[in-house]
């Protein structure tokens, strides 16, 4: 049976399963929420066949992966949104387009220089599409390790990558620098003053931050930044819900001094981790 004889025959089983007389009740409940933990799992069993060397299971489970395909476009379809067709169309395409020494005769010649230029591209779309950060479409619900080896790769395409210790230790040092020179900037001087508790928390937190930095080297785990950066950010979320930043004129000029510090200490280990933040919210 040729491909195309061979794809109408699957797509028109895929109707009758989606018949709202005639077809089969699961099916006919299906959305793209309720079967995206199968699409999923069918990816899976495919990574897992390959590893097995068992292509018998391989020919099979890509059949149930293409099913999932279909089954996405198809509902995509039945709602208006795209076809099948444009799904094709869209990824010859992004083949085409992240080829060009294949389609425009660019000069390439290794695999390296191959998988550069499709980064190249990629990322040129990926800031098209205005995206904030170079981690924002990074799917949130990939396997912990898998995300973690995908936010690396990412990080490693603006510099934040090392073959060993040392230069990490070396940024660290420059980034500490650079918190230095910003507190010797901004410094201010605050006399009779009573710190409420969560104002003396938030100072403890930001004098932490060094160690917490040099803890992250020596156990090669940024994790320790992130978790720190979010128990800051959740401890002064509940400062602003229950002081005045700008009420007390009498505290103002400390209270906006500290949010500064705490922004200024989000951004930089942000920034360490490869995310980019806003300016405001």
């Amino acid at each position: 049976m040729k491909l195309h004889d061979a794809l109408d025959e699957l797509l028109k089983t895929f109707k009758q399963l989606r018949d709202p007389k005639d077809g089969c009740p699961w099916d006919r409940e299906q959305d793209f929420k309720s079967i995206a933990s199968c699409s999923v799992e069918e990816a899976y069993e495919v990574a897992d066949a390959i590893e097995r060397e068992d292509y018998d299971s391989l020919k099979s489970e890509l059949g149930d992966l293409l099913f999932q395909i279909i089954f996405h476009s198809k509902m995509a379809e039945e709602n208006k949104l795209f076809t099948l067709e444009e799904v094709i169309s869209e990824l010859n395409d992004k083949l085409v387009r992240r080829h060009p020494h294949i389609f425009d005769k660019q000069q390439i010649n290794t695999a390296k220089e191959s998988l550069s230029v499709w980064e190249d591209i990629k990322a040129k779309e990926r800031s098209e599409k205005k995206y904030s950060s170079l981690m924002d479409d990074v799917p949130k619900n990939l396997p912990g390790l898998t995300r973690a080896k995908k936010l690396q790769k990412r990080a490693a395409r603006v510099g934040f990558d090392w073959k060993d210790k040392q230069k990490v230790f070396l940024k660290l040092e420059e980034e500490i620098r650079e918190l230095k020179i910003e507190n010797d900037n901004n410094s201010i001087e605050f006399n009779d003053i009573k710190l409420a508790k969560k104002e003396k928390e938030l100072i403890i937190m930001l004098c932490e931050f060094k160690n917490v930095l040099n803890n992250s080297v020596k156990t090669l785990n940024p994790s320790l930044i992130a978790n720190h950066i979010y128990e800051l950010v959740k401890l002064y979320n509940s400062y602003y819900q229950t002081h005045t930043i700008l009420g007390d004129k009498s505290i103002n000029s400390f209270r906006v001094f500290l949010s500064e510090k705490v922004a200024f200490q989000i951004k930089k280990s942000m920034a360490l981790l490869g995310v980019s933040v806003p300016d405001r919210m």
